[in-house]
């Protein structure tokens, strides 16, 4: 996906899309992710669609759940879901700034003469 260490550094326009791509990947596994919760909170704590949203939103974006988890069903789903979206957090973070770290660094390996 990306270039070689030997590889002249790439265009700024390519640069540009690359990352276009890399905050579209992202955004789609937050998406499923988000999914997943909205699910999950509606079928497995009987919440209605807009608290499941609610809900969801709130676990993936790390600030924590807003309905109390009645069941016990329900909350060791809460629980399962606030450590996957933890991963899924840190990972949509690091698809986005994965081209930047590239560049950075394949810019510090260019030849002088090149």
């Amino acid at each position: 996906m990306f270039e070689r260490k030997t590889d002249q550094l790439l265009p700024w326009p390519h640069f540009f899309r690359r990352l276009l791509r890399s905050a579209c990947l992202a955004s789609g596994i937050v998406a499923l992710a988000l999914g997943v919760g909205i699910a999950g909170y509606h079928r497995v704590a009987g919440l209605p669609w807009i608290d499941s949203v609610l809900n969801a939103s709130m676990i993936l974006t790390g600030m924590g759940p807003v309905d109390p988890m009645s069941t016990t069903r329900a909350k060791l789903f809460a629980s399962a879901y606030a450590l996957f979206s933890g991963v899924v957090f840190l990972s949509a973070v690091g698809v986005v700034l994965a081209p930047i770290f590239h560049r950075i660094l394949h810019a510090f390996h260019l030849d002088d003469d090149s």
